[in-house]
């Protein structure tokens, strides 16, 4: 097996990698497997740490049997009949990349997803879901500084990696008394969890975040039984609500009515209520200024309906009015802030890739190299010019705008 690393060519640039110099040195050591590693101007290990290590550079990698990236494969680079890993944002048929599925499926090409590895209880086993947690909570709480003019946050990307990061927070960092909701219980909510706590916020309850006066910068990290509830009145069954969302409405208002910064971080279910309705947004008891949705769906399809956009890594905010639903400067009085950036690890770009990587190593590589894997067959999006066994709720998605 030949495994080339690809170059990222989705706009704006990412510099994550799925494999590092080192794990690249890994693979190659393993008999009968070579890796090459395509030349990168952008990404955050360069060339010449691969070329140290005696990892190949190849800029044509049509004799590789894989390629892995991290982003979406641009339709024109795809090659035929290759197997590829990458994040392609299609499982949610995501219309936006529909032409991107329906190449794969023309080129013939075998699309395995790192969204859907899973193991045999169905949960994840590689994302890089806690980086943008990380970067998610310190670029809203960024976001709030630049508003109010109470405090400087540098952006993550200016730090070398996080270590450097905790300490500028140890060691310069003061905040204002912030109160700030996280909702996410996964890698996200983790991650996010993490930049909070080291940022000395302290973390208390949401009936204490309700209810009580604090001096000092606090957050709350809600589960989904605390912000939503049963339309009927019944009791909130967590396994009822993942299986019947539509059965639940919000039950969020009481926090948008104290908080100042909403870090979203959960895995949105489209079936399931959103957050708060544009018109709740604009009435005044809606307190909160700045939201960092790390979700990121895009409105109307979306747990917040301000979620006009992704932003960018290099212009990461802008400003929704609630009054007539559009996208407008930030910083202004009656107007939210958004931090929508749907690569939000590229800010972190050394470490996500490094634990990336192992992730992939530990749970996949083995996989990959046996004969059959269920774990890559669940993961198999496209296979055979068709569409993989547990994905065929796509057929109407990829049939949509094409002939016969």
């Amino acid at each position: 097996m030949k495994i080339g690393v690809i170059r990222e060519r989705k706009n704006p640039p990412d510099q994550r990698v799925a494999l590092t110099p080192e794990q690249c040195a890994r693979v190659l050591s393993i008999p009968g497997v070579d890796i090459v590693v395509e030349p990168s101007p952008i990404r955050s290990f360069t060339d010449e740490e691969y070329a140290d290590l005696g990892i190949p550079m190849q800029e044509d990698l049509s004799d590789c049997d894989v390629l892995m990236g991290v982003k979406e494969v641009p339709v024109d680079e795809l090659i035929p009949g290759k197997t590829y890993f990458f994040f392609s944002h299609t499982i949610k048929k995501q219309a936006y990349n529909r032409k991107l599925l329906q190449a794969v499926l023309a080129k013939n090409i075998r699309l395995i997803d790192y969204e859907v590895i899973t193991d045999e209880q169905g949960r994840r086993l590689i994302a890089f879901g806690r980086f943008a947690g990380m970067v998610g909570a310190h670029n809203g709480v960024m976001t709030y500084g630049l508003r109010t003019r109470s405090f400087h946050l540098p952006r993550m990307q200016d730090f070398m990696d996080y270590e450097h990061v905790r300490t500028y927070y140890r060691d310069v960092l003061i905040l204002p008394p912030i109160r700030i909701v996280l909702t996410g219980s996964g890698r996200v909510g983790q991650g996010a969890n993490q930049v909070l706590r080291d940022m000395g916020v302290r973390e208390v309850s949401p009936d204490a975040f309700l209810e009580q006066h604090w001096s000092g910068p606090v957050f709350t990290h809600l589960t989904s039984g605390d912000y939503v509830r049963r339309k009927d009145g019944g009791a909130f069954n967590k396994k009822d609500f993942y299986a019947n969302p539509d059965a639940y409405e919000s039950n969020f208002a009481r926090f948008a009515r104290v908080a100042n910064l909403f870090i979203n971080g959960i895995y949105w279910n489209n079936r399931a209520p959103a957050f708060f309705t544009r018109e709740e947004m604009s009435h005044p008891d809606f307190k909160i200024r700045v939201i960092a949705d790390v979700t990121c769906d895009i409105a109307p399809v979306s747990s917040i309906p301000a979620t006009l956009k992704a932003s960018t890594i290099a212009d990461p905010i802008f400003g929704y009015d609630p009054v007539q639903n559009k996208e407008v400067e930030p910083f202004q009085s009656g107007i939210i802030d958004m931090m929508t950036i749907d690569n939000l690890p590229s800010e972190l770009p050394r470490d996500a890739s490094q634990a990336f990587g192992e992730m992939f190593l530990m749970h996949v590589l083995p996989e990959l190299l046996k004969p059959e894997s269920k774990l890559i067959e669940r993961a198999t999006i496209a296979v055979d010019g068709d569409l993989g066994p547990h994905f065929e709720y796509l057929r109407d998605y990829v049939n949509e705008g094409t002939v016969g």
